[in-house]
């Protein structure tokens, strides 16, 4: 077992009962393990307040971004355009997978620390008439950024866009009423705030969208329409699974529902995220992204000073017990912690402890 405990947005500290699911094999052609994949479908749904009768849950192998590709290939076709709204890495990233696909696309690009201007918005769509999608990305893991995803939904259904959802980092740690908000597609991944592994993402697809995609994928391995067609017929995957991590993500479920659900869970990581802002700020390390557009998942703090080594800081604290991330910046130097997973008040505060020690001794 690891000695130390990750401080990352994904992959992160399970349970010791998550990882115990992984110790037994199982058969993808078993009904039992069949009936694993329904359970995990069925639980997703009720997860994102969207009943069976209007939507569905497709899980997807790969990591997030397979999923979010399998979006992008299944839902876009090449007579759509799609209009991708970036302030960080992962928004770009969106991009650059339109770009592979060869999707018709325009990009509004906004500051890694500012919210998309819902007047800016509204004006893009209303002069540029061939749009008929918007993707947004939830929680921008490059610097933690909660974008405000009930306004954006408000503004696509306001001019009839379809909306794509990357919920990679929040889904599970923060409400998303994904039918209320009309959300068309949400993605995210078995190994993020519901606290699995990593091997599969998953899409929660409003029906009557999902059903006009067939044929549109460019890809056989990420067609989502097929993916759905095969999961509905008896929870059969297209592909090998990845069996061991959908029997650690049905446990993880489980824990979540024990835990209190997503209000239980979302308030610990906000209190988790409090006490790290607070607690480094003493320490006169800060925040990039201002309070008020902060995500309780993770937070990217700049550097103190000049003299401050992000390596020489990470070994210091991954020998006392917890890994962090570097930042994803290149125009500031910054490193991010994140505080989903298995994560207490008494590691925060432990981790402060230990990054006081760092900055009052030979370290800065």
């Amino acid at each position: 077992m690891n000695s130390y405990k990750l401080l990352t947005p994904g992959p992160l500290t399970t349970t010791s009962s998550v990882k115990e699911e992984m110790l037994v094999d199982r058969c993808t052609w078993d009904d039992s393990y069949k009936s694993i994949t329904q359970k995990i479908r069925s639980q997703l749904l009720k997860l994102a307040g969207a009943a069976p009768e209007a939507y569905t849950a497709i899980l997807m192998q790969g990591s997030g971004t397979f999923a979010v590709e399998s979006v992008m290939t299944s839902a876009v076709s090449g007579t759509d355009k799609v209009l991708i709204v970036t302030n960080g890495a992962y928004g770009e990233r969106i991009v650059e997978m339109a770009r592979y696909i060869g999707l018709p696309y325009a990009e509004y690009r906004v500051g890694y620390d500012q919210y998309p201007d819902e007047a800016e918005l509204k004006a893009i769509l209303e002069a540029d008439g061939q749009i008929t999608h918007l993707a947004i990305v939830h929680c921008e893991t490059t610097t933690g950024i909660l974008n405000p995803l009930e306004k954006i939904a408000a503004i696509a259904k306001a001019y009839k866009k379809t909306i794509i959802v990357d919920a990679m980092s929040s889904f599970g740690g923060i409400e998303i009423d994904v039918a209320g908000l009309g959300i068309d597609y949400l993605i995210s991944s078995a190994n993020k705030c519901i606290q699995g592994v990593p091997g599969f993402g998953f899409v929660i697809a409003k029906l009557d969208k999902l059903a006009a995609c067939r044929g549109i994928a460019r890809s056989l391995s990420l067609d989502l329409y097929d993916q759905w067609k095969g999961m509905d017929k008896d929870g059969k995957w297209r592909f090998t699974s990845p069996t061991h991590v959908v029997a650690a993500f049905s446990k993880a479920l489980d824990e979540l529902e024990a835990e209190g659900g997503i209000p239980a869970r979302y308030e610990r990581y906000r209190h988790n995220n409090e006490l790290l802002r607070d607690g480094l700020g003493k320490l006169g390390i800060h925040p990039y992204i201002s309070g008020e557009k902060q995500s309780p998942i993770i937070t990217t703090f700049l550097y103190p000073d000049e003299t401050f080594c992000f390596d020489e800081f990470y070994g210091y604290v991954k020998e006392r017990g917890y890994v962090i991330y570097p930042g994803k910046l290149t125009d500031v130097d910054t490193f991010r912690i994140g505080n989903i997973g298995e994560i207490y008040e008494e590691d925060i505060e432990r981790l402060c402890s230990i990054i006081e020690q760092y900055r009052g001794g030979t370290g800065r």
